[in-house]
């Protein structure tokens, strides 16, 4: 039942951050996106890239919510499609956002 708290208090972070992205706002918070120098951030759209990590933060919380009911319910399948969520999400956010320049304005 501990295990099920933790994952719903972690899932609460993870809500709000994506709220913020999905505003467009919190670039700052992005790995990698606020080591740039400003000449380098003026060329993405700041805002498109908020949303989809606002909408991977979404994915996120829905497997830490996974975790915790897997727990109540004593139900491991949920689990195991918790995990599976994470890592695909993970995988996809990495390529999507490093491939294409997608987000790169004027393009």
């Amino acid at each position: 039942m501990e295990a099920a708290i933790v994952n719903f208090v972690l899932m609460v972070p993870f809500l709000i951050i994506g709220v913020v992205f999905s505003r467009g706002k919190g670039a700052s918070l992005i790995a990698g996106y606020n080591t740039m120098p400003e000449d380098e951030k003026a060329k993405y759209d700041e805002v498109a890239l908020c949303k989809f990590m606002g909408k991977i933060m979404y994915g996120v919380s829905f497997s830490l919510l996974l975790f915790g009911l897997s727990e109540i319910l004593n139900f491991p399948i949920l689990l195991g499609v918790g995990i599976v969520l994470l890592f695909v999400l993970i995988i996809f956010a990495v390529v999507y956002s490093n491939t294409g320049d997608r987000f790169k304005k004027g393009l």
